[in-house]
């Protein structure tokens, strides 16, 4: 998977807080660099409301590849892609780029099943999320 695999991208800036002792990007960050493009595509393209909206999405599986260090100072682009949509849940897949590489840094895929805020049960992907992320879709 290289850059052009990405229907969308958020630059999101590294700060310093993000490296370790050992000089690089600690490995919880990746996860929190995925949470954020996703969620980011979610509330400003398909509409989700995380305050007080009926449906959120639940995060039931996520993995991580590391192919090379990111280090601050920086932004790391985050590339966004819908590679399954089923009923009630989404397979995300994501790559993680230097700025001006076509090679990810790390790829990653994070499973979304989406429940009712108050029972917690699996509900079908709201109309306007489903339509987003069919716009995106690999």
């Amino acid at each position: 998977m290289d850059r052009s695999s990405f229907p969308h991208f958020l630059g999101i800036t590294l700060r310093w807080k993000d490296n370790d002792v050992y000089g690089h990007v600690n490995n919880v960050e990746y996860y929190s660099f995925f949470d954020t493009v996703i969620n980011d595509f979610l509330i400003r393209a398909g509409g989700l409301d995380i305050h007080r909206g009926d449906v959120i999405g639940l995060c039931v599986e996520s993995q991580c590849t590391f192919k090379e260090s990111l280090e601050f100072p920086g932004t790391v682009d985050a590339g966004l892609r819908a590679g399954r949509l089923g009923n009630s849940s989404v397979r995300y897949e994501i790559g993680l780029f230097r700025e001006g590489s076509d090679q990810p840094a790390a790829t990653g895929r994070f499973v979304h099943v989406f429940v009712g805020r108050e029972d917690r049960r699996p509900v079908p992907l709201p109309d306007r999320i489903r339509q987003a992320l069919e716009g995106i879709t690999g």
